[in-house]
């Protein structure tokens, strides 16, 4: 689509030559359907499907990719309307918090999320001007009139952006009602669940003994016993897969994985379980070794691991004791692979039927570390960029660290990992665009023929994703 805030040759190389190559492999893959595996949308929009209520709760309020940067520039989140942990005072009023965003705009300049916003602004409701704090109003009432429509409600949003597959993200303690009611509709859009364990994994997780208890009356197992506490996690991941789910989600503070024994096993989650206050070594070693239960488990049910590890989580402790979780204060760290995870490749680096995905936030371990485990263990793939570095840069920094040792094959394609439902089309188009630039440089060099190209990037955009997904 033509619009003055979206270029047609938007990432694409300078060259003419090569820009050429690029919109001829653009062209080919653009309009593939979108495979969405690993992502945090709220299920509840697809069950209900009911409108969005306002512009501000639509692309302010749930994303962090937004909020925190206007709080980065000193603007309080009870003023943008993120709810506070104790039902404090916040901002209720949609447009006043869309003005504040729009005042703020110029701080997106140059982001990945400008480019993500602009995008749906012209995508979905024919904007053709640059947000500000005079245009705010009038585009205010443009967007909310939209959103008033069937053509605007989740599900008819799935099929405008021509979803093949969804995955959100939930707890081993969500009942996945919402799951259940898109099941009860006979809606036919394909939105399945991934098991994010945690909270009942993670000693640091708040209310980690509460979320235990409730983990056994879920199962009816003993979940303060070892045995118990296993057999507890074979069934909920067993229920997870009745509603679709095709992988489990690992967000640890490091890569640390650790293969004990039983007897240390169970020496172990005694004194994690037990009531008194866990040392640091023991939740990391207990999470370590919880990594390797989960691996043997996905050996046994099919289940794909993805492990993004290296975030330290929650560091501002303020907004953790205001808002909660998950609340943009995520901070990357260096990480280590190559030690980290050798227990586990040792116990289950050669099995056939079993797929890690490793995704990382420290940039430096690309070539180093990831690139070359991926392209030796069979069980290991590589996740692209996400979060940090889902822009433009950081994909392309992905493809040029990665694919001299692992090839195009040990990747899984892209991973959108979004929260804001319309910046969907936006994350995926951004990354062919990337790829397909990337690929044209190779294409140019003469590093690959141009119809090898052309079926590289059609892997990338759709095949790769769905088939480590095994979707």
């Amino acid at each position: 689509m033509a619009s003055p805030l979206i270029h047609p040759d938007r990432l694409f190389p300078a060259d003419p030559a090569v820009r050429a190559v690029a919109r001829r492999l653009y062209e080919q893959v653009a309009d593939l359907p979108i495979v969405s595996p690993h992502g945090h949308t709220d299920p509840r929009w697809y069950a209900e499907n009911k409108n969005f209520p306002d512009p501000a709760r639509l692309f302010v309020v749930p994303d962090h990719y937004i909020f925190r940067m206007l709080y980065s520039q000193g603007i309080p989140l009870e003023q943008l309307g993120v709810p506070r942990r104790d039902g404090g005072e916040t901002e209720q009023d949609g447009r006043k918090i869309w003005r504040l965003f729009a005042s703020h705009y110029h701080l997106f300049r140059g982001t990945p999320t400008r480019s993500w916003l602009d995008h749906a602004f012209a995508t979905l409701f024919d904007i053709e001007e640059r947000l500000n704090a005079e245009n705010a109003d009038r585009l205010y009432d443009r967007i909310a009139e939209r959103l008033e429509t069937d053509a605007c409600k989740p599900r008819a949003l799935f099929q405008r952006f021509n979803i093949e597959a969804i995955a959100t993200t939930e707890s081993p303690l969500d009942e996945l009602k919402w799951h259940q009611m898109i099941r009860d509709s006979g809606w036919n859009g394909r939105v399945v669940t991934a098991y994010r364990p945690d909270p009942v994994v993670d000693p640091d997780f708040e209310g980690f003994r509460d979320n235990l208890t409730r983990f056994g009356e879920l199962t009816g197992e003993d979940t303060f016993s070892w045995t118990g506490y296993l057999e507890a996690h074979r069934k909920r991941r067993a229920f997870f897969k009745s509603y679709g789910a095709t992988s489990t989600d690992h967000g640890h503070p490091s890569a640390r994985t650790a293969d004990l024994s039983l007897g240390e096993a169970e020496a172990l989650f005694e004194r994690v379980a037990g009531g008194q206050e866990v040392s640091a070594q023991d939740a990391e070693l207990f999470r370590a070794q919880m990594l390797t239960e989960m691996a043997r488990m996905s050996v046994d049910d099919g289940l794909v691991m993805q492990i993004h590890p290296g975030s330290v989580r929650n560091h501002n402790g303020g907004i953790l004791a205001r808002h909660g979780r998950d609340m943009g204060a995520d901070i990357p760290s260096r990480t280590d692979y190559v030690h980290a995870l050798k227990p586990l490749l040792d116990r289950f680096g050669n099995e056939k039927n079993l797929t890690i995905i490793l995704f990382t936030l420290d940039e430096t371990s690309y070539s180093r570390e990831l690139a070359p485990l991926a392209g030796h263990y069979p069980v290991l793939r590589l996740g692209p960029a996400w979060w940090f570095f889902d822009a433009p840069e950081g994909m392309k920094r992905f493809r040029e660290l990665t694919t001299e040792t692992a090839g195009f094959y040990n990747t899984v394609g892209f991973n959108d990992d979004t929260r804001a439902f319309p910046s969907i089309p936006a994350r995926h188009d951004v990354a062919r665009r990337v790829d397909c630039a990337y690929l044209a440089e190779l294409v140019t060099t003469h590093r690959l023929e141009e119809d090898e190209a052309h079926e590289v990037a059609h892997d990338l955009a759709y095949r790769l994703a769905k088939k480590a997904y095994r979707l």
